[in-house]
């Protein structure tokens, strides 16, 4: 019998009709910051405006040449931060490499209550409080467990593995589900027998982009599977997961593409939302 199918395009359609009314109300602004032109990139911010023009959002797109310098990038930062009529900023990942190793003092730099990709220290401590304290979360976990949540596919007392470590995705999707109650285990480059662990999930979730990674000997039978993964490759883009001989064993299973990624740009959409609430309530 083969896995249901667990599309993110229903969800995140839901999700964006829900918020048209308060962006209509509120006009939010949403200003995303590119240096460089990789074409994945390029391909991510193109649906993130399109999404944001079908919910009437205001966006803008500032796009820097690839060796923009440190100096460059925190005066943009400084000016984001001091501009009332931006609601929240995402700068858009990867960065060159010269940014890169200056990623966490760049991120340092954002205004928390500006920080719409939920990637600050002070966004990302929240999370471990409680689910009421996930105020603007990573929009990729918030994207994982509102799919979750539209499925009506339980977490609570359920054993989730969480393939792969990265600080915008696999760590605070780990503690998202630990916050509703699963029994978390989180591994990595230097685990080793990965299938040992992922054989045990319940929800196995995978955010590592090496494709063909989880195989159907790896995955427990009627397991939940959540492919974040993303690879360009010849025939298109693939996940982490075998998805072909995974749909047989799994008891649901998300496409790649138009599984999370879907979830992950109405999700940003929606903490752009819960951002300019926030700053008026603060004011």
């Amino acid at each position: 019998m083969s896995a249901t199918l667990l599309s993110g395009t229903e969800p995140a359609a839901s999700i964006l009709e829900a918020v048209k009314p308060r962006i209509k109300k509120l006009d939010p602004k949403l200003v995303i910051v590119q240096v460089g032109g990789d074409p994945a990139s390029n391909s991510y911010i193109r649906k993130k405006l399109e999404s944001c023009k079908s919910v009437g959002m205001r966006t803008e797109h500032h796009q820097f040449r690839n060796n923009i310098t440190q100096a460059e990038m925190f005066a943009e930062i400084k000016t984001l931060n001091n501009d009332n009529d931006v609601t929240g900023y995402i700068i858009q990942l990867p960065l060159p490499a010269h940014l890169e190793k200056v990623q966490p003092l760049l991120f340092r730099e954002i205004d928390p209550y500006k920080d719409v990709d939920g990637f600050t220290a002070y966004n990302l401590g929240k999370l471990f409080l409680s689910t009421e304290f996930e105020h603007l979360p990573p929009a990729t976990p918030a994207g994982v467990i509102a799919l979750l949540e539209h499925y009506k596919i339980g977490v609570e007392g359920k054993h989730a593995v969480v393939v792969g470590h990265s600080n915008i995705v696999g760590k605070p999707l780990a503690t998202m589900l630990l916050n509703r109650f699963a029994t978390v285990t989180v591994c990595h480059e230097m685990t080793k027998d990965l299938a040992h662990h992922t054989l045990q999930a319940d929800i196995l979730v995978t955010a590592v982009g090496k494709t063909g990674l989880i195989s159907k000997d790896m995955v427990k039978k009627n397991a939940v599977v959540i492919d974040i993964g993303i690879t360009q490759t010849a025939e298109g883009i693939k996940g982490d997961v075998d998805f072909a001989s995974v749909k047989e064993i799994a008891s649901a299973i998300t496409p790649v593409p138009g599984g999370v990624g879907p979830m992950t740009v109405a999700c940003l959409i929606r903490n752009c939302v819960i951002a300019k609430e926030r700053q008026i309530a603060r004011q």
